[in-house]
């Protein structure tokens, strides 16, 4: 086991979190709203008194990138989660389906699939993760035939309760940090280096938010609005009707 060094990861992430941001850029300068409005249930914005375009456009725009902004952040802690480790325990990225990272700690070969918090997957997603495990696992076992093999589900934050889950463990937030780099402190430690420059970039961000609500307002208005008001019926028909 070998020591971390705090400077490594700062420098890691300054390095690779600009990747984060551009990705989050490119996603809502990419947005079309037909697509947005494709995907999210029109019944809802009624329900909620929703009646001006830009109140809609916003809550859509904002639900849309809420979900986007978690897979892509997601990524990067999985990076930074596998350099840690393999500054600590020789940690490398799996070549298993499902498996992002492996490594050997104590005389035990962990295969690890990452995910950003706890509550990441229904019955049938976590259901593919075991079975990804028990395929790693079986391949593994091939060309480390005395190795003690282990499951986990790691999850960069979130807390679990009851971690044994049978065909694998679920660790969660500090535990999680803890395992991958031997530092109970490293879930602390890791929050400050990912404001790097972050209201530089934030401004970017903004300044094309503010573009996309005002276009988006616009058009809007003028597809599925009637007389200044919202014409329920059309965008209805345009989210659910029959093709």
């Amino acid at each position: 086991m070998n020591q971390l060094n705090l400077n490594d990861v700062v420098n890691f992430v300054e390095e690779n979190i600009d990747d984060f941001h551009k990705r989050r850029l490119d996603s809502l300068q990419n947005l079309k709203l037909s697509v947005i409005l494709k995907r999210k249930n029109p019944y809802l914005f009624k329900a909620k008194n929703i009646f001006t375009a830009e109140s809609l456009v916003r809550v859509l725009l904002d639900a849309h990138l809420s979900s986007q902004e978690e897979a892509i952040f997601g990524d990067f802690l999985e990076s930074l989660a596998i350099f840690i480790c393999g500054q600590i325990f020789n940690g490398k990225k799996s070549s298993a389906e499902g498996i992002d990272l492996e490594f050997e700690r104590d005389g035990v070969l962990y295969i690890v699939a990452i995910k950003s918090g706890p509550n990441w997957g229904n019955s049938s997603q976590i259901k593919r993760m075991v079975d990804n495990f028990k395929k790693a696992q079986r391949i593994l076992r091939t060309s480390h035939a005395t190795a003690n093999l282990r499951a986990v589900n790691g999850c960069c934050y979130g807390q679990e309760g009851q971690p044994d889950k049978g065909d694998y463990q679920k660790l969660c937030g500090q535990v999680f940090w803890e395992f991958i780099s031997g530092n109970d402190r490293l879930f602390i430690d890791i929050i400050e280096p990912l404001g790097y420059r972050s209201q530089e970039r934030d401004q970017a961000y903004s300044t094309e938010y503010g573009k996309i609500i005002n276009g988006f307002s616009k058009q809007f208005l003028n597809d599925f609005c009637e007389e200044d008001a919202i014409d329920w019926e059309k965008l209805v028909r345009f989210n659910s009707g029959a093709k």
